[in-house]
């Protein structure tokens, strides 16, 4: 044991002593004097000693684990003597061993000899709360929030977070109401009521105490948040229009205003949250609490010269997922073909959710650098963390394989997982593609049809199905169906528009055709989408504008080879 501890422990005996000396109960008439009590009276060396002995003995049975000794011997040292410290020290070990009954019988014990002890009553506080027993705590609070009125407004916002661990929220709902309410006069009685009804899930309550807490105190950001959030709940707008006058009316309120822009961003007003992202850029520019959503929006308008600079900001900065801003940084250096340099961000991705995607993209520039054994071997020292993570993992290493044009080999290194696992669904769609690429359409029925009796709104199933029937020009009524089926599930994907415009053109319907093939390249100038149009156009008699349409997506899409066999069919 440490010289501190043991000088503590001799301090507590020698103060243990004299209150023991002086508070010694005389003996009874006749009587004898107890054992205890006569040698404290006798020999105050053997107590000096006893209390020393006691003290050590507790102390070591803790640091050894012997909790339940531990708290005896300070229990027992603590109820002899009656010294405030010794309590002190006694309550804390019986609350650290949970034994709440015992430490609310010692702190009784300390307020009884320190009746004006702060720490004993807050001590109190949390053990009637550790206790599970509010009826009590009630008044107790009351009781200092009354004596303490220097720090009331502060101690009233400590009140939620004091019982925070409590799990029946509607009991600290109403103590919390029951002890604020005689403080409805400040605005921060309201928002602790507002706290407490938002953890019992009484919504309407909450919002009614945040606007009260507001109009008492109409500067506050920390009720006008409030209420915010509470009105996100009910309309993004609402909450938008009272940050947006707030700001207007108190420009310097920073946390209102990245408040505000960050509700922009999620009602896809990016141009307005741009704004105000600026200006707390220019405010606070070294913090990452504006800097990684200002990066974010800077990438999702585009602007990756911004985007990209604010991330480099925050690698230098404390920012602790400094995997995310790698990965970011990789993306936006891969769009670019800066290839060495997003392949150098992508490994320096070693956590979170952005790894495993990481390690694929990486896989997939190794490919491209002509290193397919590089690639297979990084992916195969990933280590996926679950089932989800590993099929990922399986399904960019058979990526590999078939953009190698080995899909063959691609097939049989899904397959071999795909006895295994023979419900996969992710398994069963990949395997199925790779079938219709190796001419084996029986293979694609029969996986597409597993999947779909396993999930039959599995909507990109029903369009390979239906696309694969139509591509035969077989069974074009269930094509039809399929594909319908698929675009009720999505009706915004153009690549399933394609399969409908494509059924539609092999059963003869032009117009029909026409209009759904337009539709969907309107979505996304895919080169697959424009070989199709393409066709439509020429079998409507309107050669000139396949041609255009067709050069024009060659042009953009020269390696592709749907688009590069329509041209040759029809433009040879």
């Amino acid at each position: 044991m440490s010289a501190k501890l043991i000088a503590a422990a001799l301090a507590l005996a020698s103060a243990g002593l004299l209150h023991a000396a002086g508070d010694a109960a005389p003996p009874k008439a006749g009587g004898k004097r107890p054992a205890i009590a006569q040698s404290l009276r006798d020999n105050s060396e053997d107590v000096l000693g006893r209390t020393v002995f006691q003290s050590l003995l507790g102390e070591f049975a803790l640091q050894r684990g012997d909790i339940e000794l531990g708290v005896t011997a300070w229990a027992d040292l603590a109820k002899r003597t009656r010294d405030p410290k010794v309590l002190a020290r006694a309550t804390e070990v019986a609350a650290f061993a949970r034994q709440y009954e015992l430490a609310l019988e010692l702190v009784q014990a300390w307020l009884q000899v320190e009746p004006e002890s702060t720490k004993a009553k807050q001590m109190l506080s949390s053990l009637l709360v550790l206790a599970n027993r509010l009826d009590d705590l009630a008044p107790q609070i009351a009781k200092l929030l009354e004596e303490d009125k220097g720090n009331l407004a502060g101690n009233l916002l400590q009140l939620n977070r004091m019982l925070a661990r409590h799990t029946d929220k509607q009991a600290v709902q109403h103590l919390i109401d029951r002890v604020a309410s005689p403080y409805t006069s400040l605005p921060e009685a309201h928002f602790a009521m507002a706290q407490a009804a938002i953890g019992a899930n009484d919504e309407r309550r909450a919002l009614a105490e945040a606007t009260q807490a507001q109009q008492l105190r109409p500067d506050w950001e920390g009720a006008v948040l409030l209420r915010a959030q509470l009105l996100t709940r009910q309309s993004n707008g609402q909450a938008i229009e009272l940050l947006d006058e707030f700001v207007r009316q108190h420009p310097a309120a920073r946390d209102a205003r990245l408040g505000l822009a960050r509700l922009l961003i999620s009602d896809k007003r990016y141009g307005e949250a741009r704004e105000h992202f600026g200006r707390l850029l220019k405010e606070l520019p070294n913090s990452p609490e504006v800097l990684y959503p200002a990066a974010m929006l800077a990438l999702q308008q585009g602007d990756a010269g911004t985007g990209r600079g604010l991330l480099e900001k925050l690698l230098n900065s404390e920012f602790p997922d400094k995997s995310a801003l790698h990965f970011f940084i990789g993306q936006i250096d891969d769009e670019q073909r800066r290839l060495d340099s997003a392949l150098t961000h992508y490994r320096q991705v070693s956590t979170g959710d952005q790894y495993i995607a990481a390690r694929s993209r990486a896989a997939q520039i190794l490919l491209q650098q002509g290193k397919l054994d590089e690639a297979r071997s990084l992916l195969h020292q990933t280590k996926g963390s679950s089932a989800s993570e590993k099929t990922h993992l399986l399904l960019a290493e058979a990526q590999l394989l078939r953009e190698a044009g080995r899909q063959a080999e691609a097939l049989g290194l899904l397959d071999e997982v795909l006895l295994q696992q023979p419900d996969n669904i992710e398994l069963l769609y990949e395997t199925a593609l790779l079938a219709e690429r190796l001419g084996q359409p029986a293979l694609l029925e029969r996986r597409l049809q597993h999947l779909l009796r396993l999930r039959p709104d599995h909507p990109h199933a029903l369009n390979a199905l239906g696309y694969s029937l139509a591509e035969r020009n077989t069974r074009l009524g269930e094509a039809e169906a399929l594909i319908g089926k698929a675009l009720q599930l999505t009706p915004d994907d153009p690549f399933i528009m394609d399969s409908l415009g494509w059924v539609y053109f092999r059963q003869g319907r032009l117009p029909e055709a026409l209009d759904a093939l337009e539709k969907a390249y309107g979505l996304r100038a895919d080169p697959e989408i424009a070989a199709h149009l393409g066709e439509v156009l020429w079998a409507m008699q309107r050669p000139g504008d396949a041609r255009r349409l067709l050069h024009e997506a060659a042009r953009q899409h020269p390696d592709n080879d749907v688009l590069k066999a329509t041209i040759q069919k029809l433009l040879p």
